[in-house]
């Protein structure tokens, strides 16, 4: 073989390997598009709040595939913003294999997840406040802000 052929030879690897990064999956992560979604069915849920909570409506998230959660956070955007560890409303881990799931519901953990802490139970939400939640999927990670709503009566009920 020639110079000429051996500089070919490498010119050609380099642009497949470039159109294998840039034009195929094969180096993508893989990522968890999370849509939370504030359910206005006028329930108020299984979550115990203090006397004077306003109470809100439950909130969902649902996934962009079905996913094998390790763990399930909720914290307020707030303390996330200025604390290195803020404190959870919610943790849930997994502690063997959890099913894979297509969404969930703040405060009703999916089968084969625990809270962290045992019978740790949700906090309830307040209204008009920014969280974020936080999911790993083995190594996969995703995590999205939301935002809460209190729960309109009619008037005189």
């Amino acid at each position: 073989m020639n110079k000429n052929t051996i500089v070919l030879v490498i010119i050609a690897v380099i642009l497949g390997a470039v159109y294998l990064y840039y034009f195929t999956d094969w180096f993508q992560k893989e990522t968890i598009q999370v849509i939370p979604t504030i359910r206005s069915t006028g329930k108020v849920g299984n979550i115990p709040r203090s006397k004077g909570d306003p109470p809100v409506y439950p909130v969902s998230f649902a996934f962009s595939g079905k996913y094998q959660l390790t763990s399930v956070k909720v914290v307020a955007a707030d303390d996330l913003r200025t604390n290195k560890f803020p404190v959870p409303l919610w943790e849930l881990i997994s502690d063997s294999h959890s099913i894979p799931t297509k969404s969930l519901i703040y405060g009703v953990p999916p089968r084969g997840m625990k809270p962290s802490i045992p019978r740790a139970r949700a906090q309830p939400l307040m209204p008009d406040v920014d969280y974020v939640v936080l999911l790993a999927a083995g190594k996969i990670k995703a995590q999205t802000n939301f935002h809460t709503r209190e729960i309109v009566t009619p008037e005189g009920q």
